[in-house]
């Protein structure tokens, strides 16, 4: 089945449809983190953080509203997105310095810059589920090095 041309998401939408998701997440302690992923995802949205376990988007607010509390200058950057049918990938980088316990970690003063890549579905021009991979791994192994 060939789909019509009004029905494939081009790159411009995806970002439009992620961007209050991505304004979110730069700066969270400083913005109503709900309203942005209410703008952005369905109500019944899910994060996938494994192949099985998700969090709610209230939830994935929660998230957010705390990790601005340990990085206030957390910074998410798109750096590239590509359109499948129905799904955006999207390849990212945070930066940050936390100021609090993150991640298990103590304060150090070091930032990190560390790669994101998102899978989101989207149904009804919002976010229906997204699947994420950090690489907190790198993002911790910085903030400790001498």
């Amino acid at each position: 089945m060939v789909k019509s041309d009004e029905s494939v998401m081009t790159v411009d939408q995806a970002r439009q449809i992620s961007a209050p998701l991505y304004s979110a997440l730069n700066r969270p302690s400083e913005k109503d983190v709900s309203a942005l992923l209410a703008a952005a995802c369905n109500d019944d949205y899910r994060s996938y953080h494994t192949n099985q376990d998700f969090l709610t988007r209230d939830q994935l607010a929660d998230v957010f509203k705390s990790m601005g509390e340990a990085v206030p200058d957390l910074a998410w950057e798109v750096v590239d997105i590509h359109v499948v049918d129905n799904m955006m990938i999207v390849r990212g980088e945070a930066t940050g310095t936390p100021v609090a316990q993150f991640w298990g970690m103590e304060p150090t003063g070091k930032s990190f810059r560390t790669m994101a890549i998102d899978l989101f579905t989207v149904r009804d021009g919002k976010l229906a589920t997204g699947y994420h991979v950090e690489n907190w791994t790198t993002a911790l192994e910085q903030l400790r090095a001498s």
